[in-house]
């Protein structure tokens, strides 16, 4: 028999006391393993900020409320710091992030892994090759080679699950801080995984002692934990070549390959008959088991996702490693590719078939939603002829046309320091920072203080739309909620502006394109630092989607085209009054009623229905 047992638990015979323990099978995401894998260790604590591909770990492990006591941190180093802070009390704790989240966090985990782990502490890194929905492309196995940290990487569901388990144990055994590696495709795509005996429960703290000769790094203290740093690496990395998750697949000689993650998928897809050195356990890497199995093969070839992380150590182990000209290390590794590489090698299969798309199809590209705020302070600023720094949200696409608003996006928060560097260079003209609520919690706060401080004009702009809404809509200060959906202060961003010292805080309302006008006009063309909070809540967080609708009085249309610069999705082409300018319309099942575009026509033509 098989339960669907997870964020159902309360669903089950309808008393969790009733339940019968029993071996469960379920199909799961890599991220949703993880989660129940952080469950059944016993986890405490769980502390993070959303970011895909990581961003359902957290949501998920918020369904073992009764047992893990989980949230969103405001920013990845905040959510690292709650994470070690759960593991010195002796509490197992777990804090996940995207890639670009660990450069966030990267200062407390440097010093913690000289410091040691009590309560054994996960760090679930999500990478993006081929950058789905991230500003770059990185391989953090290098960070944790970088923080000398264990690291596992699962190849599927079953194994973030079981990982996630040995990762809690391993961090605890060498007190250590532990990684787990999950990618994209590992992160999102779903298996069935054997849960066994699942009882989530929380695990007894280890006692604590104060012992400020571990807790409290000073350099006579440091000293000596790094040299211990070092023996611990060389005991895990013997550990390792003897880990259950490193084995050797037995296959024809001729060709031994080595692999690690969700490209050992791809290995036993395209060259299924050779012999397969399989890696989960990578850092500190297992050189014993590699030297090994390099003797039982005529030829070592490396297939890894991105940077050739293991092809270089094996090579410093004095290994010759096959050489080829198939590119694997750059964007996201595909069946495709390796069947291309068997190609090259053996000459046994043909060349993968490239598949172009059709020339005569539209392209697609992304757009804000119909009646999003953010489109109407994207249309004013490119008016207005301002150089604008952005950031990381949905608000980047104010870069593309029709708005070409939007000059430069960097990471989290760089859009205040961007604009303040620009001033601070002799830049003339107009200049606006643009970020997210969400965004200006996690990294916007040190910004707008900094430039208050050197007394340069940044004028930063503040789209509040009161949800973290490009990660898929997850509660911050702003929003009055927790992750486990209880009730908390709402911090207001233009007290937070004041109590900084601005004197020039406005608020205006997202919608109100003749305000917006005024509004940053005024602010940009004064020597003096200002914060606008331009308000309008997400469509879709707040279920508005449908607030009246507007039609087109297809008398007053001049087919002027004025609207079209908006860029919302619900405006459309009709009938071609002359060449080149058509008949406006709007599609009734997109329109969402923002009015927006009733402001930007200059005939009246446009009014809004019930």
């Amino acid at each position: 028999m098989q339960w669907q047992y997870g964020a159902e638990y309360d669903k089950i015979a309808g008393n969790r006391k009733k339940v019968i323990s029993m071996s469960v099978k379920k199909l799961l995401s890599g991220n949703e393993a993880v989660a129940h894998g952080a469950a059944q260790a016993g986890c405490v604590v769980a502390s993070a900020y959303p970011g895909t591909p990581s961003t359902e770990i957290l949501e998920n492990i918020a369904a073992f409320k009764d047992t893990v006591r989980c949230e969103w941190a405001v920013n990845e180093k905040v959510a690292m710091e709650t994470a070690i802070g759960a593991s010195i009390a002796g509490a197992r704790s777990l804090t996940a992030m995207k890639h670009v989240g660990l450069n966030v966090a990267m200062d407390p985990l440097m010093t913690y892994t000289y410091v040691g782990a009590t309560g054994g502490m996960v760090i679930v890194t999500a990478d993006d090759p081929g950058m789905h929905s991230s500003q770059n492309e990185q391989d953090n196995r290098n960070l944790a080679k970088f923080a000398r940290a264990p690291m596992f990487e699962p190849s599927d569901s079953q194994e973030a699950y079981d990982m996630t388990q040995a990762a809690f144990e391993t961090s605890e055994k060498y007190r250590v801080p532990c990684f787990l590696r999950l990618t994209t495709r590992t992160s999102h795509s779903s298996s069935l995984v054997n849960l066994g005996d699942f009882k989530p429960a929380p695990r007894p703290l280890i006692p604590y002692v104060r012992d400020i000769s571990r807790t409290i790094p000073v350099p006579m203290f440091a000293r000596g934990q790094r040299l211990a740093a070092q023996k611990r690496s060389q005991e895990m990395a013997k550990a390792a070549s003897r880990s259950k998750f490193n084995r050797i697949e037995p296959g024809k000689k001729q060709i031994g390959i080595v692999t690690s993650g969700v490209a050992y998928q791809y290995v036993k897809e395209v060259f299924p008959e050779f012999t397969v050195l399989k890696l989960g356990w990578t850092n500190p890497f297992p050189a014993d088991l590699v030297k090994k199995f390099a003797k039982t093969v005529r030829h070592v070839l490396v297939v890894e996702e991105l940077d050739p992380f293991l092809e270089e150590q094996v090579r410093a182990l004095g290994i010759k490693v096959q050489s080829h000209k198939t590119e694997l290390n750059m964007l996201e590794l595909n069946p495709d590719r390796l069947q291309n590489l068997r190609h090259e090698l053996l000459r046994d299969v043909p060349r993968a078939k490239s598949v172009k798309p059709d020339a005569s199809l539209p392209t697609r590209p992304p757009v804000l939603c119909a009646g999003c705020g953010h489109r109407g302070v994207f249309y004013v600023l490119g008016k207005l002829k301002a150089t604008v720094t952005g950031d990381i949200g949905c608000y980047t696409l104010g870069a593309f046309p029709p708005l070409n608003a939007m000059d430069t996006t960097i990471c989290m928060g760089a859009s205040i320091g961007n604009a303040a560097g620009m001033r601070k260079a002799g830049m003339k003209g107009r200049i606006c920072a643009v970020l997210g609520d969400s965004t200006f919690f996690h990294s916007g706060l040190t910004g707008i203080l900094s430039a208050h401080y050197n007394g340069t004009p940044v004028t930063t702009v503040v789209l509040d739309n009161r949800i973290t809404a490009m990660t898929g809509h997850q509660d911050n200060p702003g929003t009055g909620k927790t992750l486990a959906g209880d009730t908390a202060p709402v911090t207001e961003i233009a007290d937070v502006a004041k109590a900084m010292g601005y004197k020039k805080v406005v608020k205006v309302s997202a919608d109100d394109l003749d305000g917006l006008e005024k509004v940053l006009k005024d602010a940009m063309d004064n020597d003096e630092g200002a914060v606008i909070i331009a308000y309008a809540p997400c469509r879709i967080a707040a279920k508005l989607t449908k607030e009246g609708l507007c039609e087109v009085d297809a008398g007053k249309c001049k087919a002027c085209g004025a609207c079209f610069k908006l860029g919302c999705p619900a405006i459309t082409r009709g009938e071609e009054k002359a060449p080149g300018r058509f008949q406006m319309k709007i599609d009734p099942v997109q329109c969402a009623g923002c009015r927006q575009c009733g402001q930007v026509c200059k005939f009246g033509a446009i009014k809004r229905v019930r």
